[in-house]
């Protein structure tokens, strides 16, 4: 079982920062790829930004140039710096990783953090 710690998020106004961080814990062998992914009220869910094992990252369009997504892999921990906020930034947060253990792969999920942006 793996476990996903998030913290940070809350309100803001627009064109302000907040940063949020998720910290994974648990029994896996390795962590494949970490990333955020957000829903607002009445829309899916969508990937916000990921970040590999090597350090490759990949954003949405939406906010390439304002987030920045970093992995602190000894503590098994992401960081999300979210800059410039916009109010359609007002989301729900949530974790994921996949992680592999003996040869299989697995996705855990965050319980979410709520991140509100004020015009």
């Amino acid at each position: 079982q793996v476990h996903l710690v998030e913290s940070g998020g809350g309100l803001v106004q627009a064109g302000g920062s907040l940063s949020l961080s998720c910290a994974a814990s648990g029994s896996f062998s390795s962590i494949n790829t970490m990333a955020w992914y957000r829903q607002a009220p009445g829309k899916q869910r969508e990937l916000v930004a990921a970040i590999t094992s090597g350090g490759s990252t990949n954003y949405a369009d939406s906010v390439k140039g304002r987030f920045t997504l970093s992995r602190d892999a000894a503590k098994n921990t992401v960081y999300l710096q979210m800059n410039s906020l916009k109010p359609e930034d007002t989301a729900v947060y949530y974790c994921n990783a996949r992680v592999e253990n003996s040869g299989r792969y697995f996705r855990y999920w965050g319980q979410g953090t709520q991140v509100t942006v004020s015009s």
